[in-house]
């Protein structure tokens, strides 16, 4: 015996940090690399754990099975608490249309799974690790592997999944670039590849337009009864004459009044229809007592409380007109929660800004505070949840959510709710980035030092060769489908349907192919309107493959 395996071998705790700390530092560096462009992204760590585990590097399996578990649910937990807060707003709107398409991908990629499954007649560890290689979704490989060993599925068929699903991975990324090229043909007739945004703010989600008052019918009207039916709008200066303020719900409108309204883009229209008119001046830029600052959420009364409770226009005389939580606008609504961290755009003159910031806390300080109790208390909760049995007709035997479905749906429901009572579950974005990113690279690393020398058995076979051609149809069928739908019959534009189309595949170097291809923010918009629950149907969905095929 050599030293290099001796070294493996003895199992100490020192090789096997040695180990893991090797294949995320190669695997890391390795998903640097760009090739087009396009580049393998943090799947570098499972490659890299494939080839170290080919040469000789060893971990105990019983430090793999814990490691794996504790970094899979750390992932998990994670990417929930920041999908919480848009999740259910994502289902709403015009988000309907988007979702509607990316549940219909899931949906086609399931069905050609099965078709795989029983026509070609591939086991079902096989058939589940092809469907999460060539969707992209690595907690879909966690949830089939939790699944595996629910309905008793031995060690081998757990590593043959894994070996699945690294040989149908690098075609799942490339497969939706190329139907992003393809979907370029896919037009009956013109279409507006790039909507007009001239009077909306660069911000994804929420913008803004100045109006003037022309129509006969709104003048004599409150502002509040005229713009009552419109959801999704503030409007956050009124200009008449030389005076410009922050207007109030009961201020009767006039011809030639202009407004400066914020919102959602379909908000904006129908103002924009019922005013009359729009304009070029930017009622910003004029010289007046008024301001916008952005102000944090972090006093303790304030959280959980609704727009409508806060009173923030008649108790202080301002407006907000944006609300950004982890990364996504939201545009203020009555009925709309607060939650510790949510910034909130404020407009007003300056002492009414300055006093609405001291009683929403308005303190930094606190963002740079881990509530890692809570964090870890979420965890438990969503472990319990994932052990819970539950009935479905047709199966032998209860189904439970797992390891991967618990942690993620309980952390989807606690960044929704935000707070409970004292308890607040709130995470710096880039603590919350650094956990998942620990997450998912223990996760990978532990799957590829478990099923290296299997993989390479099968990657030079022709066996393997054919469940990568297998995994080519899972990834490229759906995908074109769902880009035919999208521009032909949804009529969406080249940056939505790309943005569609990496999403419901949660495939982020696809999405980076699309922004530098595609002008405009609507890649991003409609990546992240879908991203929320296709994440969660692709785990549910490798799951149920499992139980009902089983």
């Amino acid at each position: 015996m050599n030293a290099w395996t001796g070294f493996w071998a003895g199992a100490t705790t020192a090789s096997q940090l040695v180990a893991f700390a090797l294949v995320a530092a190669v695997g890391l560096a390795l998903g640097r690399l760009r090739i087009g462009g396009v580049g393998v992204g943090i799947a570098g760590v499972l490659l890299s754990g494939l080839v170290l585990a080919r040469v000789g590097v060893r971990v105990d399996g019983h430090v793999l099975e814990f490691v794996r578990e504790f970094g899979l649910i750390l992932f998990v937990f994670s990417i929930g608490l920041r999908l919480g807060p848009g999740f259910f707003a994502s289902l709403r709107r015009t988000g309907l249309k988007l979702n509607m398409l990316a549940m219909g991908n899931v949906l086609m990629g399931v069905v050609v799974c099965v078709g795989v499954l029983h026509v070609a007649g591939v086991p079902l560890p096989v058939a589940a690790g092809l469907l999460s290689g060539a969707t992209t979704n690595t907690p879909s490989l966690a949830a089939a592997q939790q699944a595996l060993g629910e309905v008793g599925a031995g060690d081998e068929a757990v590593q043959r999944l894994s070996v699945a699903y690294a040989l149908a991975y690098p075609f799942g990324v490339c497969g939706v670039i190329l139907a992003m090229l393809a979907a370029r043909r896919f037009v009956a007739g013109p279409l507006p590849e790039n909507r007009p945004v001239a009077s909306v703010a660069a911000e994804p989600g929420v913008g803004r337009m100045s109006l003037e008052v022309r129509n006969p019918g709104l003048a004599g009207s409150t502002l509040g009864g005229a713009f009552a039916r419109v959801r999704g709008l503030n409007v956050s200066r009124l200009r008449r004459g030389d005076l410009l303020r922050v207007p109030v719900a009961g201020d009767v409108l006039e011809l030639g009044d202009q407004l400066l309204v914020v919102g959602v883009p379909e908000a904006l229209a129908q103002a924009r229809l019922l005013a009359g008119g729009e304009i070029a001046q930017d009622l910003r830029r004029l010289e007046g007592p008024l301001i916008n600052r952005p102000v944090i959420v972090t006093r303790r009364d304030a959280v959980g409380k609704t727009f409508e409770a806060l009173q923030l226009q008649s108790r202080f005389g301002v407006v907000a007109t944006r609300l950004s939580r982890h990364g996504m606008e939201f545009a203020p609504e009555p009925g709309l929660r607060v939650q510790f961290g949510d910034i909130l755009t404020i407009v007003g003159t300056v002492d009414a800004v300055g006093e609405t910031a001291r009683v929403l806390g308005d303190s930094p300080k606190e963002l740079e505070h881990a509530r890692i109790g809570p964090f870890f208390f979420g965890i438990l909760a969503g472990v319990l949840l994932g052990l819970i049995p539950v009935a479905l007709p047709g199966l032998p035997a209860p189904v439970r959510l797992g390891l991967a479905g618990g942690p993620l749906v309980m952390a989807i429901l606690l960044g929704r709710l935000g707070s409970l009572g004292p308890v607040v579950w709130y995470v710096p974005p880039n603590a919350s980035l650094a956990l998942r990113e620990i997450g998912i690279v223990l996760f990978l690393a532990c799957v590829g030092l478990k099923s290296g020398e299997m993989f390479f058995e099968y990657l030079f076979s022709f066996q393997g060769l054919g469940w990568m051609a297998l995994g080519a149809g899972i990834t490229f069928f759906p995908v074109v489908c769902t880009a035919w739908l999208a521009r032909r019959f949804a009529r969406l534009p080249q940056a939505e349907t790309c943005g569609l189309l990496a999403g419901s595949m949660t495939d982020p170097p696809a999405l980076a192919f699309a922004q530098e291809t595609c002008e405009g923010h609507g890649t991003s918009v409609a990546y992240a309107t879908v991203y929320p629950l296709v994440m969660l149907l692709r785990v549910l969905s490798a799951q149920m493959l499992v139980f009902f095929a089983a």
